[in-house]
């Protein structure tokens, strides 16, 4: 997948882990430009590397080699505190099983990344919070605790929170996994609208070909490389 506006940019990119005869390679020399704007689909086998790809891609995890280039950064070669500051400020997480806090309201749960870079909870923080849980059409569910919401309303809870900074890229691992098939449909129809509408980069981890369908780009992993770019 290649674009005259990519603003995502990876080459060679590897991952080992363990050493010597323990060592076991992961990734194996990726490279993928993902343009600005676009709704793609990871697809592979179950370990074919894509949980670790999109973890280097969210800057939570370090590639054994390679280069990794977003919004005009080189994102190995900056401190562990520039790096956090550029993820809490550009790229979004959802996860196949939320992570909400639990004895957290709907509404907190969603302002909680602001709160963590801000250091505290803001009126902003907390207005953008709730135009948000109105996005993903949970208003009325703002006070209720992570607990006692239904699994859709959870990940819609999720979505909310990754996109409460303003993420110019989210990545979804999995995300409608654990839902059934009408709440993983609703699921996908709000991001689409969301890319749409915010022009938002998702890249979405699945293994359901019915999501995988929903995004106009698709990116296959088989034994840690890059097979096809396109859906």
């Amino acid at each position: 997948m290649t674009g005259g506006d990519d603003f995502l940019h990876v080459e060679a990119i590897s991952k080992t882990y363990g050493t010597g005869e323990a060592a076991q390679q992961v990734l194996k020399g990726i490279d993928l430009s993902l343009p600005r704007g676009h709704l793609a689909a990871l697809q592979g086998r179950s370990g074919s590397g894509e949980s670790t790809f999109l973890s280097i891609l969210g800057t939570l995890m370090q590639p054994t080699a390679g280069r990794y280039h977003m919004l005009g950064q080189d994102l190995l070669e900056v401190s562990e505190r520039d790096l956090t500051e550029f993820r809490n400020r550009h790229i979004g997480f959802v996860f196949q099983f939320h992570h909400l806090l639990p004895d957290l309201t709907a509404l907190e749960n969603v302002m909680f990344p602001a709160a963590v870079r801000a250091g505290r909870e803001t009126g902003k923080a907390r207005r953008r919070a709730s135009e948000l849980l109105a996005r993903v059409g949970l208003a009325d569910r703002a006070d209720i605790r992570a607990t006692a919401l239904s699994g859709g309303q959870t990940q819609r809870v999720a979505i909310a929170r990754a996109l409460m900074n303003t993420p110019e890229l989210v990545l979804a691992d999995e995300p409608t996994g654990n839902l059934d098939r009408e709440s993983a449909t609703q699921v996908m129809q709000l991001l689409a609208e969301i890319n749409e509408e915010a022009h938002t980069t998702f890249l979405i981890s699945t293994h359901d070909d019915k999501i995988a369908g929903q995004c106009g780009d698709l990116v296959y992993l088989d034994d840690g490389r890059i097979l096809r770019g396109e859906a």
